[in-house]
């Protein structure tokens, strides 16, 4: 069964959504704070976390972080801030999704079984090569890691999804439509500043110069590519 932790300080949200979570077989855990968060999060090793932002002890944006210092969990980000600077800040911090209060049920499910999918493991694929080198990382698509410079380099399940979508279609140009319905869902299709953040989080891990990127390029107004 999925796991899911549930962080908010508004009992009556965190009511709502466990209810909704356990009557569709969904394991539940909540958490009132960034502290408690934390720990249940350590302890319980949840698939997926519906975090809120405005927590009593801590910024959501601090818990993100420190989740990300040790975990890959899918966190998807719960909040009343509608500012695209706040949507950004959570994204960089390592946030998978970001959906603004008040949001449908339906919807959120939705979301969460997508975060949920991106981070399952992989079936067998055979659209070429399963071991890419550049000159700078390698990836190992059937073991689902990179390295650079003999080192594993940690990469959240998006982040991972996104360089697979590109890598897999290494040389040609992958529509920003195609690549948010590919990695984040159908229902993404105009979320463009997902991508910014995620290629800018790509390119600080993986390019030499992230300011002048050799292998995951940006073709302005239609979408990325990847090059050896």
């Amino acid at each position: 069964m999925t796991r899911v932790l549930v962080v908010d300080d508004e009992p009556q949200i965190v009511r709502a959504l466990v209810i909704n979570l356990r009557a569709r077989g969904y394991e539940t855990d909540a958490a009132p704070d960034g502290a408690e968060a934390l720990r249940l999060a350590a302890a319980r090793r949840p698939d997926v976390v519906l975090l809120d932002l405005g927590l009593p002890d801590t910024d959501g944006v601090e818990v993100i972080r420190r989740l990300r210092e040790r975990s890959r969990v899918p966190v998807i980000v719960l909040s009343a801030r509608h500012a695209s600077g706040e949507k950004v800040q959570a994204l960089d911090a390592g946030a998978d999704d970001y959906v603004t209060k008040p949001f449908g049920m339906d919807e959120l499910l939705a979301r969460l079984r997508a975060a949920v999918r991106r981070a399952a493991p992989a079936g067998e694929e055979d659209s070429g090569p399963l071991l890419v080198e550049t000159d700078a990382f390698t990836i190992d698509l059937a073991a689902k890691k990179v390295a650079r410079d003999g080192r594993d380099v940690r990469l959240t399940p998006t982040e991972w999804h996104l360089l697979e979508v590109l890598v897999r279609n290494a040389g040609r140009l992958v529509g920003r439509t195609q690549l948010l319905k590919e990695v984040w869902g159908p229902a993404y299709g105009t979320e463009t500043n997902y991508l910014r953040v995620y290629m800018a989080q790509l390119r600080r891990k993986l390019e030499a110069d992230p300011t002048r990127p050799r292998h995951l390029i940006t073709e302005p107004g239609m979408g990325y590519r990847f090059e050896r």
